[in-house]
């Protein structure tokens, strides 16, 4: 059974991946996937279609749940899926900026692991 915490984690992931969905809007060429594997811990947004007969397929964001924190595995947002998250009440503590070396993530304002 999940604890509070992750319950909270789960909650802020999947609303604002679905901000994420409604902000990009319906293409007629392509699609917006979100992807839930709540009893994994797997979150993403994926993009799937054809573009003037060239394949669109690519993961915008890949989140997972580790250890209770929020590992940001990619982000292909602009401003950040981790902004978006601490705006959402996630502690910056909580989220893991796994995309970034173990090195470059001690400079940041969020967990390094």
């Amino acid at each position: 059974m999940d604890n509070l915490n992750t319950v909270a984690l789960k909650q802020a992931i999947i609303k604002s991946l679905k901000n994420y969905l409604e902000f990009l809007g319906n293409d007629p060429e392509s699609e917006i996937k979100l992807v839930i594997d709540e009893t994994q811990d797997h979150y993403l947004l994926i993009e799937t279609g054809w573009h003037q007969n060239r394949r669109i397929y690519g993961t915008l964001i890949h989140i997972d749940i580790i250890n209770e924190k929020i590992w940001i595995q990619h982000d292909g947002t602009e401003e950040g899926i981790a902004n978006e998250l601490v705006n959402l009440g996630i502690s910056p503590q909580q989220i893991v900026l796994a995309y970034k070396t173990p090195e470059r993530r001690q400079i940041t304002d969020f967990a390094v692991s």
